[in-house]
């Protein structure tokens, strides 16, 4: 244990780093996601029938593959076309896309699930469909996604430990980097994974208040 503190105490500042980047990572990617995801869901529902296909092609394509796979293309592929990239943008770029996909086809289920007579109580009393939107669908849909939400944001957290492939600094690199050095594997990997619990639960007690906040009373 003196050595493992010993050691622990001379990384202290690439771990942090390391730990920092990957909240950074995370917030990013969780909340673009979710603004991406709820444009795509309202598309899914209320959008022309073009852009319902288009939604439909993106959520199908992102949901099913990999996200290792979406990682690398990230990477890769915008250099081919000669847009460069840094590894962290990248990364941001593949778990934005992959959270958009999986918050709008929830966001697709939540607004489908608002009986239509509320829609047409709404248009009865002359409000335009934004308002009904914003004012009816939206708040409804938006409690009941909020679990689901709340897991794929845990779900975010982890997955950003496959941005150490392309070079991202975030948590996972930094541990690998410190176990190649001190060849302390066990130790630092355990110490890693306790932080990746601290996170999610640091989500999930947030999503838990955030739901107790808007909870219909």
């Amino acid at each position: 244990m003196e050595i493992f503190l010993r050691e622990l105490w001379m990384a202290r500042d690439a771990l942090l780093e390391g730990f920092i980047r990957t909240i950074e990572t995370s917030m990013v990617s969780i909340l673009l996601g979710t603004v991406l995801g709820l444009a795509i869901g309202i598309l899914l529902v209320y959008g022309p029938l073009v852009l319902r296909l288009l939604c439909r092609a993106y959520v199908d394509v992102m949901r099913g593959t990999p996200v290792l796979v979406l990682i690398l293309a990230s990477f890769y592929i915008p250099s081919v076309i000669g847009l460069q990239l840094s590894a962290f943008q990248a990364g941001l770029l593949a778990l934005t896309l992959f959270c958009g996909s999986h918050i709008g086809e929830i966001v697709r289920g939540a607004l489908q699930s608002v009986p239509i007579g509320q829609t047409e109580a709404a248009r009865s009393i002359g409000l335009t469909f934004p308002q009904i939107l914003a004012y009816v669908l939206l708040p409804q849909a938006l409690r009941s996604i909020l679990p689901t939400w709340i897991n794929t944001g845990a779900e975010l957290v982890k997955a950003s430990t496959l941005l150490s492939v392309i070079g991202v600094g975030e948590l996972l690199l930094k541990t690998q980097e410190i176990v190649g050095r001190n060849f302390m594997t066990l130790d630092f990997y355990l110490f890693a994974g306790l932080l990746y619990l601290l996170v999610n639960l640091g989500i999930e007690q947030a999503g838990k208040a955030l739901e107790r906040r808007v909870a219909v009373r």
